[in-house]
């Protein structure tokens, strides 16, 4: 069963639409309505592309990196989201802490509500 925290393999497409390679997404939420659709973001273990004082990085040093399945320390980019349905996610690898996945979800809501 998918829950908003997990951390589940996606092949996430690259922003030209071309297919991208799989990897680590977060789940943000389900989406309304009666379908089984879910708001992913990718996460990256190029740390050199996080933005500053958006983007949220997962140490090995922190608390919830043993919990999350990532090998690496990686960037979770909040600006790259998609709505997929659940049943092309590929299984979950682990989870965050829910104080981290409200930061990230205040952060991505302040962005869009800048728009």
């Amino acid at each position: 069963m998918i829950r908003e925290g997990q951390i589940v393999l996606f092949r996430f497409p690259k922003t030209d639409q071309s297919e991208g390679k799989l990897r680590p997404a977060l789940i943000l939420c389900k989406s309304p309505g009666p379908y089984d659709d879910w708001l992913i973001c990718m996460i990256s273990s190029q740390l050199s592309q996080q933005i500053p004082e958006f983007d949220e990085v997962l140490t090995e040093k922190d608390s919830d990196f043993a919990c999350s399945g990532l090998k690496y320390s990686s960037v979770i980019r909040i600006s790259r989201v998609a709505n997929v349905d659940s049943s092309i996610l590929l299984g979950t690898i682990g989870e965050i802490d829910p104080n981290r996945l409200s930061l990230i979800k205040k952060r991505l809501s302040d962005w869009l509500k800048g728009i």
